[in-house]
């Protein structure tokens, strides 16, 4: 089983950044992806990532202001949120694959989410 710890979360003002990170333990999954939720709306995809080629997909919601990358000496996956905007707030979640998909219910494993608060 693979297990996913996320940090990073926190309460950010209008056009501020927040870095997220995901601690991995293994690299055996194919790709990992970060998702948001807020209450009472669908799990909603944001970015996704694959280990063996780096390739990476955005959601055209935050595209151009959102970046993920990898740590491999620290077999961690990060989400670097810049330009953040009040409807950026919700929980965040990264999950791990063996498909390339942005199907949430596709995705393996997920971490236990953190709070990204944007006030305007």
């Amino acid at each position: 089983q693979v297990q996913l710890v996320e940090s990073g979360g926190g309460l950010v003002q209008a056009g501020g950044s927040l870095r997220l990170s995901c601690a991995a333990s293994g690299r055996t999954s194919y790709a990992m992806g970060w998702f948001r939720q807020t209450p009472g709306k669908e799990r909603e995809f944001i970015a996704r990532f694959q280990w063996s080629t780096g390739s990476t997909h955005y959601a055209e919601s935050v595209k151009g202001r959102f970046t993920i990358s990898r740590d491999n000496a620290k077999n961690t996956v990060y989400l670097q949120m810049n330009d953040l905007k009040p409807e950026d707030t919700a929980i965040y979640y990264c999950a791990s694959s063996t498909v390339w998909t942005v199907i949430p219910t596709e995705y393996r494993y997920w971490g236990q989410g953190t709070q990204v608060t944007v006030s305007s």
